[in-house]
């Protein structure tokens, strides 16, 4: 019946975490006839390492899949991993320049084996680490989106998209890195306003004379296929319909007339590179312009860029300038800001390419997931993301599903005999053969398409498709539409809509009922962290240094839905600090055990509950049922937060002081009390239990063995489960709203004593006197004599409870209404050497203040900054009611 001094969370959380699932506690049959509570992992990338946004959603959803877990649910946390097409090929293919090699090279075949390696050996780093985070995700059902099931899940949802007519191969613009020589999505792409130069230059009519005309980019020119103007620009009007001349290439092109064109940017007259422009693209389609591409894949420039193919695109905008310069072509340059694409994964510059690429048509899904959301069938958390959910798919575009890759599911097409306008899709070789056999004869050759789908498509599918989608297995009937989807709100286009689409396109049902966003994990500044600033915080070495419930609960309580999170390093240590606290709490208890245990007079029964027991209790309720209120409605953070500050400055800083003395009655009321003291710790821990899983488990786990031991026969409600991982979630009891009232009351007349001792300098250990008039609370006041005298540091000999009385001289007066408590000043401090004191200190504000006086009335006032000037006066502000507060107490003296 004793507790280790300290909690050590070294060893304790692995030694917990392997014990919790050995017993199979993380598996949604522990609740076997529970109703169900899904969450279908966010899969990080496998090759990846853990960081912020990692331990964001490990702790959030560790936290919803517990709590479920104690509410007698059937929760399952579908765990897994992404194959990450680009970041795991750009890892690979580094690795294989280490060995001196390169993927051509080897080929694709050789090439898929090595990644295939490379996934097995670094997989496990980020599947333990998020285990090291304490999540309880069900790890038999771990899946991997290249795994076989989830790959056939892949390939049939192609097949059905496609005979639906909404997948199609079509040439279009695309954002092209050229590094990575691959289409790459919106969300790969980093655009961030950059320094650049515009470049006014004339562009020649063929009939004599120029337009001016500004770029950022001058070696697009080289495919332009128009000028256009806006038609109701005067300046302009006279050249529409007019034939141009491309600079250094003399192609000839029209003046066009569209009213898309911005009279008031640059010189109001556009060159038009539909192949290489997202608007001019469009401006292309409008008008039937020729799409010149003048790049090849590694953004060199090809042969339709006549005398400058080969160099590359900064090297022809400098060599195509210069020609222009010596032709007298150029204008001038202007400094100018402009967005800059950059690829996520390579840093280079993207690439506006019209290219050849399969594409998926969203229109169908988007309206269907639109109507999801608007009738409640989908929620949304916070609502106001609804917004965005309506703006970015209203009008969707078609989505490029192809990329230019070996890492991922090749695209499951095969052409006819080398003909690309002429294929069958199939989900296997040999079904092509039968399909291309049947349709075509059987002398046929077939050639697979060489890319791989978007990483995003095979994401798509991830709610049903883990559960066994397309078959019907018996977890798909149970545990499909998943509950909960938590992610962050960076990603809720791409990949949480996309979700919303493919699962009723594919189940004809929504793939879960609620959306939980949450914000980013910004450093203590709120600077997005970033290896080049260097202010990247890594998770794996926080948690070694102050555990890992320190970590959760600073994520889990610091913020709201949907809003970033300043993460301090300082408020951490303070979270491992109120374990430390929790921890203590329990040590108190558990050595009173023995002490109530060895109690000759106790006789294992219980008593009426004292005023201290019927607040601590009641406040115990009403705790519950607000956590409870807080974490229905998602505000996790909050829920955290109320359930701290009880166990923190509810119970232990009051409760446990008061019951200090009644566990020295001894006999019933000490074993009362002692009950008490479980109670609320017992529902303090299971509150807590999703925020701190390892420390709550720990000191539940110490109290159960201790009170066993005891014999006392003292147990939570409903007993001693095995562990505090399934033990019951609390449900709101008893309260004494009276008593709880009264006793708030004795609190605050106990603040005011201290307060008053502190404003005194009074030192801890020093008991005063003190006469409290408190009208007929008097005999309430009296009964707590016991509580006063412990938590105001009084002298039980020199109290006085009256009903009413005359106000002495030389006392404090605490009026708290029908309250008032006097205590004599003599008996706190030694009157002389106090006045003393603030005499003293009286004098040296004075001077302060002379001397602030005399610089704002001198020069300084009129010559210094205005900031720092009022900065002085606001110290003279604060000296001025210090000076007061001083004289008003050598007043009091």
């Amino acid at each position: 019946m004793k507790m280790p001094k300290n909690y050590k969370f070294e060893g304790t959380e692995a030694r917990l975490y392997k014990w919790w699932e050995e017993n199979g506690w993380f598996k949604p049959e522990v609740n076997p006839d529970g109703e169900p509570y899904v969450i279908s992992i966010p899969p990080p990338n496998v090759t990846g390492a853990l960081h912020m946004g990692h331990a964001m959603f490990v702790s959030l959803e560790d936290l919803m899949i517990r709590r479920a877990r104690m509410q007698g649910r059937a929760a399952l946390w579908v765990p897994g991993t992404d194959h990450a097409g680009i970041a795991t090929q750009l890892v690979v293919e580094k690795e294989l320049r280490k060995l001196g090699k390169s993927r051509e090279e080897i080929g694709r075949d050789s090439f898929l084996d090595f990644a295939w390696e490379w996934k097995d050996r670094y997989e496990g780093r980020i599947i333990n680490q998020m285990r090291s985070m304490g999540g309880s995700a069900d790890w038999s059902r771990t899946r991997f989106t290249l795994d076989e099931g989830l790959s056939e899940a892949v390939y049939i949802a192609f097949e059905r998209l496609h005979r639906m007519g909404l997948i199609y191969r079509e040439e279009r613009m695309v954002n092209w890195s050229p590094g990575l020589q691959t289409a790459v999505s919106d969300l790969e792409v980093e655009t961030e306003d950059e320094p650049a130069l515009l470049y006014y230059f004339k562009y020649p009519l063929k009939d004599g004379g120029h337009l001016s005309v500004a770029t950022t980019r001058p070696e697009t020119i080289l495919g332009d296929s128009a000028v256009a103007v806006n038609p109701n620009d005067e300046r302009y009007k006279a050249y529409i319909g007019k034939t141009a001349l491309v600079p250094m290439l003399n192609r000839e092109i029209p003046v066009i007339a569209d009213e898309y064109v911005d009279m008031e940017f640059g010189t109001g007259a556009l060159k038009v590179t539909p192949a290489h422009d997202h608007n001019d693209f469009a401006l292309g389609k409008k008008h039937d312009l020729p799409f010149i591409n003048i790049m090849n894949k590694d953004a060199t420039i090809n042969e339709n860029g006549g005398q400058y193919e080969g160099l590359s695109r900064e090297d022809a905008r400098e060599k195509l300038w210069a020609d222009m310069q010596a032709a007298d072509l150029t204008i001038e340059t202007k400094p100018h800001t402009r967005p800059t694409p950059r690829s996520q994964r390579g840093g280079e510059i993207v690439e506006p390419m019209v290219s050849i690429q399969w594409w998926a048509n969203m229109q169908p899904g988007a309206e269907l997931a639109l109507a999801a959301v608007r009738s409640g069938r989908i929620k949304i958390v916070p609502e106001r993301f609804n917004k965005i959910w309506e703006h970015w798919l209203t009008g969707i575009l078609p989505w490029c599903i192809s990329r230019q890759l070996w890492w991922g599911h090749r695209i499951p097409v095969y052409y006819i005999n080398g003909d690309e306008s002429q294929y069958v899709v199939a989900r296997s070789e040999s079904e092509a053969y039968e399909k291309a056999r049947a349709k075509y004869g059987k002398d046929v050759t077939l050639t697979q398409d060489p890319d791989v789908l978007d990483t995003w498509f095979s994401s798509a599918l991830w709610p049903f498709s883990t559960l066994g989608w397309p078959d019907e297995t018996p977890d798909l009937a149970r545990y499909y539409p998943t509950t909960m989807m938590e992610t962050g709100y960076d990603i809720l286009f791409f990949w949480v809509a996309r979700m919303a689409m493919q699962g009723l396109l594919m189940t004809n049902d929504i793939p879960f009922e609620t959306v939980y966003l949450h914000g980013l994990v910004r450093d203590e500044n709120g600077r997005k962290m970033s290896k080049s600033i260097g202010n990247v915080v890594d998770p794996v070495e926080v948690t070694a240094e102050y555990g890992t419930d320190a970590l959760r609960f600073t994520l889990l309580t610091g913020g709201t839905p949907g809003n970033d999170l300043n993460l301090a390093i300082d408020k951490v240590e303070s979270n491992r600090n109120f374990a430390t606290k929790i921890w203590n709490t329990a040590r108190f208890i558990v050595a009173n055990i023995e002490r109530v245990a060895g109690d000759k007079h106790q006789e294992n029964s219980e008593t009426d509950l004292t005023t201290a027991d019927k607040w601590i209790l009641t406040r115990m309720n009403e705790t519950v049922a607000d956590v409870n209120r807080l974490m229905d409605g998602f505000n996790f953070g909050e829920a955290g937060r109320q359930a701290y500050d009880f166990l923190k400055s509810e119970f232990a800083d009051w409760y446990i002081e008061a019951s200090k003395a009644q566990l020295n009655e001894g006999g019933a009321r000490a074993y009362t009390t002692l009950t008490v003291l479980l109670t609320v710790l017992d529902t303090g821990l299971r509150l807590l239990h999703p925020y701190i899983p390892f420390v709550t488990e720990e000191t539940w786990q110490q109290l159960m063995q201790a009170f066993k031991a005891s014999g006392l026969g003292i147990a939570p409600k409903g007993g001693w489960p095995e562990a505090l991982i399934i033990a019951d979630w609390p449900n709101v009891g008893e309260t004494f709203t009276d008593e709880a009232a009264n006793f708030d009351r004795l609190r605050e007349l106990i603040r005011g004593v201290r307060a008053t001792r502190a404003e005194n300098n009074v030192p801890p250990g020093k008991r005063i006197a003190a006469t409290i008039v408190a009208g007929e609370n008097a005999p309430f006041i009296e009964s707590q004599r016991g509580v006063l005298v412990a938590l105001a540091r009084l002298d039980d000999a020199a109290l006085t409870v009256v009903e009413s009385a005359t106000a002495p001289d030389n006392a404090a007066t605490i009026s708290l209404g029908d309250y008032t408590a006097y205590l004599p000043l003599a008996g706190m401090v030694d009157l002389e050497k106090e006045r003393e004191r603030l005499e003293k200190e009286s004098a040296d504000l004075s001077n302060q203040i002379a001397r602030l006086t005399k610089l704002l009335n001198s020069p300084f006032a009129e010559k210094a900054p205005a900031a720092v000037v009022q900065k002085e006066r606001d110290k003279q502000t604060l000296l001025e009611a210090s000076l007061a507060e001083v004289t008003e107490r050598l007043q009091t003296l």
